[in-house]
């Protein structure tokens, strides 16, 4: 790899480095210019990294309604190089209610900077700028923490009664915005529930925070919480407040369960229940007790383990190849096809098969890999298939390594007839089913990923969307390499860059398990970088995946993998 590409996969983060670091950011803005006299803007900040002189989004913020001065939850979580700049630039964006995408929103400047600017100050903020103007006053603050090593996390889920009334016409309609009070005295946002409507009891959902956000792990720090009446204006109504500590949150739990369990016969006076306090009415009204009390519904600490905690394990990767021999692509025999076989040269095919493949296969210990086609006319009655197996054998699809599959690949070719639609749902669902299945076997520890090679926009969109709805409820995840030179954009929502991806249904994917990139933006780099960009994504995929499901490592103790405390 020349040393371009191994400085632009490392500021990217994709080589290990001795020196690395995590650190976590959170931005705020303020002064906000209005789109107009009637309404406010709802932003949201869109966080990007440059390689090889191209943004890259990296993640984005929730989006505040009706806010000029937004104080964002949402904690970025990146990959800090002492020896790389790394340059990082914060886009916000007004987001119109009717859609979560980009595409439809109002740009409202942007910031741009290096990681070592943020980390070096610690709190960096600075004037947004659009079309190289600064906008307005409007600015941002970038606030940077390192990440400690402990990588457990906390759920926790509130709920509230006889909240007061702040509402004429309807009653109140509350959010909870939990702080971490710092050593400085200042107060970073920790979480914002959502808002619950009409509604003096709200139940609020539950959510999960790491340790180090929630009390930079330090268990009594001093936590405070503040309840809301929210206003489509964005002037919230404030109802009262209360402090705690994670500490304190714990052992009320732990003492629910333990007199739940009748092994202790008086109560522990630790606190289950917050009153909520505002202050002004305190000093005010002499008959005043409270405006309401907070309950702590659930506290479970999560031990979080990472992608080598799982494939030390016995974790094995299952990976599937999917390639598309649709009319598109250009008669094979021909030179200027898409899969035309160079004696000397491989097809883009060849290449991002074997780059990508040629990682996947160090974690399948048989090293036998399915290779299935779509779009083709196949013998011996030349139907179209959308899923028939590369070397025609349907009840033995394997292919023994990545050079089985390349020679499978390089046998079909002469024997098909390239024809259409490009449907690529059926090859989902078929590994969505094998995924299925070891979902419900014992010992659970096999991840399946599926690379699918084609040259053109699906034609299935709706039955696509829905089966990564559902497969992203399996140990799955599915990575799409776009090959030549046609239009993509269309693929780029099944990635979920632009907003959550949802089924026809509205049903919304459990988790991000599609990642998608075009074979021309690596052209001219090495296989490696490719290999590297497309499974980027997948670690964290995995460990999202077994996490969320409460599966532990094979090799840990259930001491080790989990402590919970909850009614």
């Amino acid at each position: 790899m020349s040393n371009i590409y191994e400085s632009a996969a490392t500021t990217l983060g994709l080589f290990n480095s001795p020196c690395l670091t995590k650190v976590e950011l959170r931005v705020a803005c303020k002064g906000i210019s209005d789109r107009d006299a009637l309404s406010k803007p709802d932003p949201c900040v869109v966080l990007k990294m440059q390689s090889h002189g191209q943004w890259f989004e990296v993640d984005r913020t929730e989006v505040i309604r009706s806010s000029i001065s937004p104080v964002f939850s949402k904690v970025f979580t990146v990959d800090y190089y002492f020896e790389e700049v790394q340059r990082l630039r914060f886009e916000l964006h007004d987001i119109s209610s009717n859609h979560n995408g980009l595409k439809e929103a109002d740009f409202l400047g942007a910031m741009e900077c290096t990681l070592g600017q943020i980390v070096s100050q610690r709190k960096l903020s600075k004037a947004l700028v659009k079309q190289g103007n600064t906008s307005g006053k409007s600015s941002i603050t970038v606030t940077a923490e390192e990440l400690s090593g402990n990588d457990d996390y906390v759920e926790l889920a509130f709920s509230a009664k006889k909240l007061d009334d702040k509402d004429f016409f309807s009653k109140s309609d509350p959010f909870l915005e939990i702080f971490r009070v710092n050593d400085d005295g200042t107060a970073s946002l920790v979480h914002r529930t959502e808002t619950i409507m009409n509604n003096l009891s709200p139940v609020w959902k539950s959510f999960k925070v790491s340790l180090n956000t929630l009390c930079s792990g330090d268990q009594e720090r001093e936590l405070k919480c503040t309840v809301w009446d929210w206003d489509s204006n964005g002037k919230h109504d404030f109802i009262g407040e209360f402090q705690t500590t994670f500490k304190e949150m714990k052992s009320a739990m732990e003492g629910k369960q333990a007199l739940s369990q009748e092994k202790l016969p008086t109560d522990l006076g630790q606190k289950i229940q917050w009153e909520c306090i505002n202050p002004k009415y305190q000093v005010k009204k002499k008959n005043y007790r409270n405006s309401g009390m907070v309950i702590l519904t659930l506290c479970k600490i999560i031990k979080m383990h990472s992608f080598l905690d799982y494939i030390m394990g016995g974790c094995q990767i299952q990976f599937t190849v999917a390639i598309d021999f649709t009319a598109s692509n250009g008669d094979p025999r021909n030179s200027c096809s898409l899969h035309y076989i160079h004696p000397y040269q491989p097809n883009e095919y060849l290449k991002a098969l074997i780059a990508v493949g040629e990682i996947c296969q160090d974690y399948d210990s048989d090293k036998m890999f399915p290779a299935f086609g779509f779009g083709a006319q196949i013998p011996p009655d030349f139907k179209v298939s959308h899923d028939f197996a590369v070397n025609f054998d349907e009840d033995n699809p394997e292919c023994a390594g990545i050079q089985g599959v390349v020679e499978a690949y390089q046998n079909c070719l002469p024997k098909i007839q390239l024809y259409g639609p490009t449907n690529i749902a059926p090859i989902i669902q078929k590994v969505a089913d094998s995924a299925s299945e070891e979902m419900h076997t014992k010992e659970a520890m096999e991840y399946f990923i599926l690379l699918i090679l084609t040259d053109g926009v699906i034609t299935d969109m709706a039955d696509t969307r829905e089966a990564i709805v559902h497969a992203s409820h399996l140990p799955m995840s599915v990575i799409i390499v776009g090959i030549g030179s046609a239009d993509f954009s269309d693929m780029q929502m099944l990635d979920g860059d632009d907003g959550i991806l949802r089924s026809p249904k509205g049903e919304p994917v459990l988790r991000d398990i599609v990642q998608f990139v075009p074979f021309r933006n690596f052209k001219h780099a090495s296989p490696a970088a490719l290999a590297k960009s497309v499974l980027a994504e997948v670690p964290n995929q995995v460990v999202d995946y077994y996490n969320g499901k409460g599966i532990k490592p094979k090799c840990l103790s259930d001491y080790e993998s989990s402590r919970a405390f909850s009614p």
